[in-house]
């Protein structure tokens, strides 16, 4: 197991939210299912916590106080673990309109919440998923899964 918690997050988004497009887990299910899979209880139950977590941010105010047009300054503690590839990655996402100003703020600090530190730019692309999976018109965005996940990060706009 190499991240613990995030790579618990990341089954879970591959085998269920990608899938289903809406995540309704019954705990005690999902907890023997991941044990099985080898991931430890206390992982799963931090990816747990930082999954409820997840929903709180995007039903809480943040969800709704960036302006659209702001400048977003990066403490010290959020350069070090987001780099400045991350941070960047982040910047080329609110241009190309997969994140907008809110949807950014949620990625930052869930990834900071993730208790990495460094986190590379693939972890980076999986919170993004996973923030904007909670977000009403997910399916409408979905079309953004790939060039979020991937190195390829020039849509075609038709």
């Amino acid at each position: 197991m190499k991240e613990g918690m995030l790579e618990v997050l990341i089954y879970l988004f591959e085998n269920y939210i990608v899938d289903e497009l809406s995540f309704e887990p019954d705990h005690e299910g999902l907890t023997e299912e991941l044990e099985g899979a080898g991931f430890p209880n206390t992982e799963i139950d931090k990816a747990f916590h930082w999954l409820e977590e997840l929903l709180d941010v995007c039903e809480s105010d943040l969800a709704q106080t960036a302006a659209l047009s702001s400048i977003r300054f990066y403490d010290d503690r959020e350069v070090d673990v987001l780099g400045r590839t991350g941070i960047e990655l982040l910047i080329h996402f609110v241009n190309i309109g997969v994140l907008n100003q809110s949807s950014r703020e949620m990625v930052i600090e869930r990834a900071m919440a993730l208790g990495v530190i460094d986190i590379g730019l693939d972890h980076i692309r999986w919170v993004v998923l996973m923030v904007l999976s909670n977000q009403p018109g997910f399916d409408e965005i979905s079309e953004w899964i790939e060039v979020i996940i991937t190195e390829k990060m020039l849509p075609v706009i038709h």
